[in-house]
């Protein structure tokens, strides 16, 4: 199975759970450390794993990425996991169109891309499955960051064009998380940071403030292995009639019916 952008958060954690299920892991991220700092872990539990270092905002960087991946494989695969992704909180008016090209790019382009080019793969292998990593903002869209809820609307239709398209052949899914502290969130210049700067508070209060306006059930944030257990439960044959499906994992951040 290949994971994009799996070297941190939901992906990292998402590789963990599919080597304690003997999966065979291919992991793409363009942060070259923390590859290095998965391989070891998923190694030490005995994994077949294989990394590759890519950008993935481009459509080179996806070719070499997944060509380097899945190398070892012979370029095969039944699982994919489209993960990568980034965002920052900003409004409309601070919002470039190359920043606009930016977010479009690495979010949803780079599912587009990896889509299209392992997609004769898939089709030729038996339950093939596709899990695409969208947001509970691609549902139920804020004020900020409108960049990253338009990227991730995105996902949610390519997502069910896909699973008609691909049907019986190919299952295709989508997770929508809501916030999930992960290094998404805490890193320089991520979501907590920019944030702060927004609400004019220290990151961590900004974070909670943010949480009190979204009125979260649950009352906290995700945790990355929450994630994690929904996607291996769709890609297993446990959920073998399931396609087409979008399955909010947000603490309850959804209101609508539908």
């Amino acid at each position: 199975m290949l994971i994009t952008g799996g070297a941190q958060g939901i992906g990292r954690a998402t590789a963990l759970g599919f080597a304690r299920e003997g999966a065979r892991l291919c992991i793409i991220d363009i942060d070259a450390n923390a590859l290095e700092e998965t391989k070891s872990e998923l190694r030490s539990l005995g994994t077949n794993v294989t990394i590759a270092q890519a950008d993935l905002s481009t459509a080179d960087g996806v070719k070499s990425g997944i060509d380097a991946a899945l190398k070892s494989h012979n370029g095969q695969v039944d699982i994919l996991v489209n993960n990568v992704g980034a965002g920052k909180v900003r409004t409309f008016e601070e919002l470039s169109d190359e920043e606009w090209d930016f977010t479009m790019n690495l979010n949803f382009m780079s599912y587009v891309r990896t889509c299209r080019y392992l997609l004769p793969v898939l089709r030729a292998r038996e339950k093939s499955v596709i899990i695409n990593n969208a947001s509970d903002l691609a549902r139920q869209p804020e004020p900020v960051p409108i960049d990253y809820s338009a990227s991730k609307a995105a996902v949610l239709a390519l997502t069910k064009g896909l699973a008609r398209a691909e049907a019986p052949r190919i299952r295709v899914n989508a997770v929508a998380p809501g916030p999930v502290w992960t290094p998404f969130w805490t890193k320089d210049g991520g979501f907590a940071d920019t944030m702060g700067k927004f609400h004019g508070m220290a990151p961590k209060d900004a974070v909670e403030h943010e949480l009190s306006l979204r009125q979260l059930p649950l009352k906290r944030l995700g945790q990355p292995d929450e994630v994690a257990n929904v996607i291996v439960f769709m890609a297993s044959d446990l959920a073998s009639f399931v396609t087409s499906a979008v399955w909010g994992v947000d603490g309850g951040s959804i209101r609508s019916l539908i």
